[in-house]
Protein backbone atom coordinates (compact mmCIF):
# COMPACT_ATOMS: atom_id res chain seq x y z
CA UNK A 1 0.00 0.00 0.00
CA UNK A 2 1.45 3.39 -0.95
CA UNK A 3 1.17 6.54 1.48
CA UNK A 4 -0.25 9.62 1.04
CA UNK A 5 2.03 12.39 1.67
CA UNK A 6 -0.28 15.84 1.93
CA UNK A 7 1.75 18.83 1.41
CA UNK A 8 0.96 22.08 2.89
CA UNK A 9 1.10 24.44 -0.19
CA UNK A 10 0.41 27.95 0.55
CA UNK A 11 -2.83 29.36 -1.85
CA UNK A 12 -1.87 30.66 -4.54
CA UNK A 13 -1.32 34.63 -4.66
CA UNK A 14 -4.26 36.77 -6.62
CA UNK A 15 -3.03 39.67 -8.23
CA UNK A 16 -5.98 41.44 -8.83
CA UNK A 17 -7.55 44.76 -9.13
CA UNK A 18 -11.00 45.22 -8.33
CA UNK A 19 -13.36 47.65 -9.17
CA UNK A 20 -13.26 49.36 -5.21
CA UNK A 21 -9.83 50.02 -6.03
CA UNK A 22 -10.60 52.20 -9.38
CA UNK A 23 -10.59 55.76 -8.66
CA UNK A 24 -13.20 56.94 -10.28
CA UNK A 25 -15.18 59.47 -7.73
CA UNK A 26 -15.07 62.68 -9.56
CA UNK A 27 -14.70 64.53 -6.30
CA UNK A 28 -12.07 62.42 -5.04
CA UNK A 29 -10.02 63.09 -8.09
CA UNK A 30 -10.12 66.56 -8.43
CA UNK A 31 -9.26 66.80 -4.31
CA UNK A 32 -6.74 64.87 -5.23
CA UNK A 33 -4.86 67.42 -8.03
CA UNK A 34 -5.86 69.84 -5.61
CA UNK A 35 -4.50 69.39 -2.14
CA UNK A 36 -1.82 65.98 -2.73
CA UNK A 37 1.80 65.60 -3.75
CA UNK A 38 3.76 64.55 -6.89
CA UNK A 39 6.93 63.08 -7.78
CA UNK A 40 8.14 61.94 -11.14
CA UNK A 41 9.92 59.08 -12.60
CA UNK A 42 10.24 59.08 -15.99
CA UNK A 43 8.13 58.39 -18.08
CA UNK A 44 5.35 58.74 -15.27
CA UNK A 45 4.13 61.79 -12.82
CA UNK A 46 2.69 60.51 -9.69
CA UNK A 47 -0.07 62.39 -8.36
CA UNK A 48 -0.92 61.00 -4.40
CA UNK A 49 -2.47 61.74 -1.44
CA UNK A 50 -2.20 59.77 2.51
CA UNK A 51 -5.04 60.49 4.54
CA UNK A 52 -7.10 58.07 7.45
CA UNK A 53 -8.39 54.84 5.62
CA UNK A 54 -12.34 54.92 4.53
CA UNK A 55 -13.17 52.06 2.13
CA UNK A 56 -10.46 50.67 0.06
CA UNK A 57 -6.72 50.89 1.69
CA UNK A 58 -5.36 51.65 -2.05
CA UNK A 59 -6.75 53.97 -4.74
CA UNK A 60 -5.48 54.42 -8.65
CA UNK A 61 -6.24 55.89 -11.57
CA UNK A 62 -4.15 55.97 -14.74
CA UNK A 63 -4.26 58.56 -17.59
CA UNK A 64 -1.99 59.10 -21.08
CA UNK A 65 -2.12 63.03 -22.34
CA UNK A 66 -4.15 63.32 -25.81
CA UNK A 67 -1.29 66.05 -26.04
CA UNK A 68 1.16 63.36 -27.78
CA UNK A 69 -1.05 60.50 -28.43
CA UNK A 70 -3.73 61.95 -30.54
CA UNK A 71 -5.39 58.35 -31.15
CA UNK A 72 -7.62 57.11 -28.35
CA UNK A 73 -6.25 53.27 -29.55
CA UNK A 74 -3.08 54.61 -28.20
CA UNK A 75 -4.04 55.83 -25.10
CA UNK A 76 -5.84 53.07 -23.88
CA UNK A 77 -2.96 50.51 -24.85
CA UNK A 78 -0.81 52.88 -22.58
CA UNK A 79 -3.44 52.63 -19.86
CA UNK A 80 -3.79 49.24 -20.32
CA UNK A 81 0.16 48.60 -19.62
CA UNK A 82 0.09 51.14 -17.06
CA UNK A 83 -2.52 48.77 -15.32
CA UNK A 84 -1.17 45.68 -15.93
CA UNK A 85 2.13 46.50 -14.43
CA UNK A 86 0.51 48.06 -11.45
CA UNK A 87 -2.02 45.12 -10.67
CA UNK A 88 1.35 42.73 -10.75
CA UNK A 89 3.29 45.08 -8.33
CA UNK A 90 0.73 46.57 -5.83
CA UNK A 91 0.82 44.06 -2.94
CA UNK A 92 3.60 45.26 -0.67
CA UNK A 93 2.05 48.72 -0.57
CA UNK A 94 -1.54 47.23 0.20
CA UNK A 95 -0.11 45.29 2.71
CA UNK A 96 1.72 48.33 4.42
CA UNK A 97 -1.23 50.62 4.58
CA UNK A 98 -4.07 47.79 5.75
CA UNK A 99 -1.43 47.33 8.17
CA UNK A 100 -1.35 51.05 9.39
CA UNK A 101 -4.72 51.86 8.37
CA UNK A 102 -4.21 54.32 5.84
CA UNK A 103 -5.73 55.34 2.85
CA UNK A 104 -3.55 55.88 -0.51
CA UNK A 105 -5.08 57.90 -3.64
CA UNK A 106 -2.69 57.61 -6.28
CA UNK A 107 -2.99 58.74 -10.14
CA UNK A 108 -0.53 57.63 -12.44
CA UNK A 109 -0.09 59.94 -15.44
CA UNK A 110 1.82 59.15 -18.61
CA UNK A 111 4.20 61.92 -19.67
CA UNK A 112 6.80 60.28 -22.44
CA UNK A 113 6.03 60.96 -26.22
CA UNK A 114 6.11 57.50 -27.65
CA UNK A 115 4.24 54.10 -27.06
CA UNK A 116 6.35 52.47 -24.23
CA UNK A 117 7.06 48.64 -24.45
CA UNK A 118 5.67 46.51 -21.68
CA UNK A 119 9.35 45.57 -19.95
CA UNK A 120 9.74 49.48 -19.06
CA UNK A 121 6.09 50.47 -17.52
CA UNK A 122 6.77 47.05 -15.69
CA UNK A 123 9.97 48.85 -14.34
CA UNK A 124 9.00 52.40 -14.11
CA UNK A 125 5.68 51.37 -11.88
CA UNK A 126 7.73 49.10 -9.98
CA UNK A 127 10.06 52.57 -9.23
CA UNK A 128 6.82 54.41 -8.68
CA UNK A 129 5.84 51.47 -6.40
CA UNK A 130 8.60 51.35 -4.53
CA UNK A 131 8.92 55.33 -4.08
CA UNK A 132 5.01 55.26 -2.34
CA UNK A 133 5.92 52.58 -0.23
CA UNK A 134 9.22 54.53 1.09
CA UNK A 135 6.65 57.53 1.23
CA UNK A 136 4.37 55.55 3.49
CA UNK A 137 6.79 54.25 5.85
CA UNK A 138 8.38 57.67 6.25
CA UNK A 139 4.74 59.06 7.00
CA UNK A 140 4.02 56.43 8.95
CA UNK A 141 7.28 56.98 11.11
CA UNK A 142 6.08 60.75 11.40
CA UNK A 143 2.55 59.95 12.90
CA UNK A 144 4.33 57.77 15.71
Amino acid sequence: MSEVVILDVEPKQRYTFTKDERLKSRKTIELLFAQGKSFSIFPFRVVWKYEEATGPVLQAGFTAGSKHFKKAVDRNRIRRLMREAYRLQKKELGDQLKKQQKHLSVFFIYSGNELPEYQLVFDKMGSALMRLIKIVHENSLADT
